[in-house]
């Protein structure tokens, strides 16, 4: 049992998923109070910021190798492949929010799980662009 669960901690996509939910709860924090202040669609856009910079710093220190490329290239890398995950949690997001779920009569707490299956939503696409572009080795 514990060669394990050594084995799954070991895994990087696993690590990525953990650093990738500490981030999640950042973000989701981030706009609840956020949108104490604003609008729910710029509290979702902000929000993200926050949640960005602890993934950044979370996946650079427990989930990816030095790239050799130094922090500024690391980050502008970082950011572009999360300008591309913010654009799908935004309209993940919104769309469950303002279209689905109003559409469907779901009302129970409809922006905090819809903004919850946002942040959710790139998972995937977030590690494989982290892992091949944001911290590839070298270039």
């Amino acid at each position: 049992m514990r060669r394990h669960l050594r084995r799954i901690a070991g895994n990087q996509f696993f690590r990525f998923a953990v650093t990738g939910g500490i981030a999640a709860l950042v973000n989701l924090a981030a706009r609840w109070l956020l949108n104490l202040a604003m609008s729910f669609e710029l509290a979702v856009a902000l929000a993200y910021l926050f949640g960005m910079l602890t993934a950044y710093l979370l996946a650079r220190l427990f989930v990816f190798q030095a790239s050799g490329r130094g922090v500024r290239s690391e980050l502008y890398r970082f950011t572009l492949v999360n300008l591309v995950a913010l654009a799908q949690v935004w309209l993940v997001s919104v769309g469950l929010a303002e279209w689905l779920f109003p559409a469907t009569g779901f009302t129970w707490h409809a922006y905090d799980i819809a903004h919850l299956i946002g942040v959710a939503s790139p998972i995937v696409t977030s590690y494989l662009g982290h892992r091949h572009y944001s911290f590839r080795p070298g270039g």
